[in-house]
């Protein structure tokens, strides 16, 4: 399910953090489905145990999978959190250009272009 493109200029700990996200959209990961041991996903996947590690380290600081100690990591009961915590950084972020007196149409010309490639990350 989950495959390493070598050649992207994505690091490999970004794909699979990646993948992992859209598999919960998308419904192949459940809440409370488990997840392989940091050291098989490794092996399956020819990348060193550090970079499934740290794959999984963001997928839990971002609230999609939660470990349980020995028991190993499952996805969390709420699932991708990511779309709660856009949410609250957008409020947060209208609530800070009213007081700033920014219009709407400003602001949201300021995330539009904050939202754009930088040149550097195109190539």
């Amino acid at each position: 399910m989950i495959v390493i493109d070598p050649t992207s200029t994505t690091p490999p700990f970004e794909q699979l953090r990646l993948q992992v996200i859209d598999a919960v959209r998308n419904g192949e990961l459940v809440p409370g489905a488990r997840l392989p041991t940091v050291r098989r996903l490794a092996d399956d996947l020819g990348l060193a145990p550090n970079t499934v590690a740290r794959a999984y380290r963001e997928l839990e600081r971002d609230e999609v999978i939660e470990t349980r100690g020995r028991h190993g990591s499952f996805i969390a009961a709420t699932g991708d959190a990511s779309q709660r915590q856009a949410q609250q950084a957008a409020t947060a972020y209208a609530e800070r250009v009213a007081q700033l007196g920014i219009a709407p149409g400003e602001a949201l010309e300021i995330v539009t272009a904050a939202l754009k490639p930088s040149p550097a990350s195109a190539t």
